[in-house]
């Protein structure tokens, strides 16, 4: 076989090695704490061990895991892509263009819920780098109990290490994760080996009868274990939501051939292992592993948890980033960490706010098994959302008949409530939080995007029309200065006149020879290609020298509207713009709360609040500084 020949598959498995290190770090290090939080006997609920009980959770992990991962988001909400990137704002994105399209209600009431699922990924990004590094670090009490008093401190000093590199970015440290991960799995499917060899008839819980059996014949115990048994699944929603780094079947063959069956074993051999001595409930896992290799284990189940942490934080960053280009939430200063990854980039004002928050967790909960009523929340809510508009999407956008929607979505959605419906039944014991966070984060999202409309139809009418503008300026020109260069004025489109240039007229009673009104376009797609960045409209005001650009960016885009501009020909703006020596004006506006019943009071007040952290339009736009004017205004919302 020739070299070229070979290539391809060498690419495919680059690609898998980077879902593992990347993609996988979540689900795969569930097997670390799901098992010990069923059996906890501190459990508001606690699940009793006993033969027909451990088969019957086994069974109900195994299941759910391919149930809810392989089938729902591997088989087929992978399918469901946004110019081949996924996540729950892909398919949002996706109900916003078929809404447009259509103008159906249910489809934007559909958005809305996925906007709310968006908000419980908040949640999981500050429950998942907590939960997952203190159940690493517990296993310290494993190898020696008087070291229990350090578990917090040392998870403490892990977690603002991890937040701290972010700035660094993941590309230099991503060829490891990898490995490291591959390492993780070979070495959790090893020790599942172990414990099954020792009691190799808990293998008959691969049947779906025991699964079957334990939630017809024990449905009391069954249903609260289903909020220990959700664990198993948590990170169900990163396989989807890095699917544009790495393609549906590199993750596909990750999860299949490696990590499913991995975390099979460790789940079988830790059951195996409470069969023969009910004590090993403290922490199966780590008592899973041979005394000698223990330590080991302790370390490299931190590295898998960091790495687990750093994709749901990198995660974070993505949903922030993408929200903001779709109008939920305001600008933020986005810094891309990777020349080769667009998709790897740091938000400052996220990290810093999750490192807070998950400090907080893990000083007030201190351990992973008080976390897991949390966590479990968070997890089954963003699942539920993303199975519901998954079937929309396959019923009115590819047309799949009605009667095979109606049975899978029956069939998954049943599975996925009664996994909702037994985390509500923790809500006293920290299912609250999660629900808390996605309700505030939900409702800063809807606020900041109503109060957007509002401010937008002031600013239009404020601005006045383009036409009458350039009358004005006709009618004027004796009073006009006209100056050579060229001035770019950033615009929400090609109707208003910019305030900065009607301030610029009015007051300084002068204008440029090139007027250049720049509309930035965020497209549903993750990026838009170079030839399709700028169209070009003269307005038709003939030798006026305005001109109108509209520059397209994608949502996963940080807009460069300088770099933009210089894809423009001489031809298209009735000569050559004088890009290196423009100036670039911006408005600025200052809201105040005014008394016009456009949202309530104290919707207003958060409008404004949040309003606050956007970073600067010359900033986001990156803009050079010393050439950029900044003309401000006030509007009451």
């Amino acid at each position: 076989m020739t070299t070229a020949e070979k290539a391809p598959d060498t690419v495919r498995l680059a690609l898998v090695i980077g879902a593992l290190g990347v993609v996988f770090g979540d689900i795969g290090t569930s097997p670390i704490y799901t098992l010990q939080t069923v059996f906890n006997p501190a459990d508001p609920h606690p699940v009793p061990v006993s033969t027909d009980n451990v088969f019957g959770v086994v069974s109900l992990v195994f299941w759910s895991v391919m149930i809810i991962v392989t089938v729902t988001y591997v088989l087929l909400a992978m399918r469901a892509d946004n110019e081949g990137e996924g996540g729950i704002m892909a398919l949002i994105t996706l109900l916003r263009r078929w809404s447009g399209q259509r103008g159906r209600r249910a489809a934007l009431v559909l958005a809305a819920a996925g906007i709310f699922g968006a908000s419980l990924f908040f949640g999981d990004s500050m429950i998942t780098p907590a939960i997952s590094v203190l159940s690493a670090v517990e296993g310290l009490k494993v190898v020696e109990p008087s070291l229990e008093e350090l578990i917090v401190p040392i998870t403490a000093v892990i977690i603002v290490l991890l937040f701290l590199v972010q700035r660094r970015g993941t590309a230099a440290v991503g060829r490891v994760f990898g490995p490291v991960m591959i390492l993780w799995f070979t070495a959790i499917g090893a020790a599942g080996v172990g414990g099954i060899v020792r009691h190799p008839g808990i293998l008959e819980a691969l049947s779906p009868t025991y699964a079957i059996g334990f939630m017809a014949g024990h449905f009391g115990i069954a249903f609260f274990a289903l909020a220990g048994i959700v664990l198993a699944v948590t990170g169900a929603e990163a396989l989807y939501a890095d699917m544009g780094h790495f393609g549906r079947k590199a993750i596909t063959r990750g999860w299949i051939f490696l990590v499913f069956p991995a975390c099979t074993l460790s789940y079988l051999g830790q059951g195996a292992l409470i069969l023969d001595d009910p004590a090993n409930i403290s922490s199966p896992f780590f008592l899973l592993v041979p005394g000698w290799g223990r330590i080991l284990m302790i370390v490299l189940a931190t590295a898998a948890t960091v790495i687990a942490s750093q994709a749901v934080i990198t995660g974070a960053y993505s949903v922030t980033s993408q929200a903001a280009q779709l109008g939920y939430l305001p600008r933020l200063r986005v810094a891309h960490t990777s020349a080769t990854e667009r998709g790897q980039i740091y938000v400052p004002w996220v990290n810093w706010l999750l490192l807070v928050s998950v400090l907080t967790l893990v000083f007030a909960f201190r351990s992973s098994a008080a976390l897991a009523y949390a966590f479990g929340m968070a997890v089954t809510g963003t699942i539920t959302i993303t199975t519901i508009l998954f079937f929309f999407i396959a019923r009115a956008k590819w047309g799949t008949p009605a009667w095979l929607v109606g049975i899978g979505a029956t069939v998954l959605l049943v599975v996925d409530l009664l996994f909702l419906a037994a985390n509500f039944t923790k809500l006293l014991h920290g299912a609250w939080l999660p629900l808390l966070i996605g309700v505030t984060v939900f409702t800063i999202m809807i606020t900041w995007q109503r109060g957007r409309i509002v401010v937008t139809a002031e600013r239009e009418r404020r601005e006045g029309t383009l036409n009458e503008f350039v009358e004005r300026l006709r009618n004027k020109a004796a009073l006009i200065r006209r100056v050579p260069g060229t001035a770019v004025f950033l615009n929400r489109g090609k109707e208003t006149a910019p305030l900065a240039l009607r301030a610029n007229v009015d007051h300084n009673h002068v204008r440029h020879e090139h007027l250049v009104i720049v509309s930035i376009e965020t497209e549903p797609v993750p990026r838009v290609p170079v030839n399709r960045r700028v169209v070009v409209d003269d307005l038709g005001y003939g030798d006026d020298g305005i001109t109108h650009v509209t520059a397209r960016f994608g949502y996963m885009e940080t807009p460069d509207v300088p770099r933009a501009l210089r894809h423009l020909e001489p031809a298209q703006t009735e000569g050559r713009l004088d890009l290196d020596d423009a100036s670039y004006f911006l408005s600025t506006i200052e809201l105040r709360t005014g008394t016009e019943p456009t949202m309530a009071r104290w919707r207003k007040r958060l409008f404004i609040a949040t309003s606050y952290i956007a970073v600067d339009a010359a900033e986001y736009f990156n803009l050079p500084r010393e050439r950029t004017v900044i003309m401000g205004s006030h509007i009451e919302v």
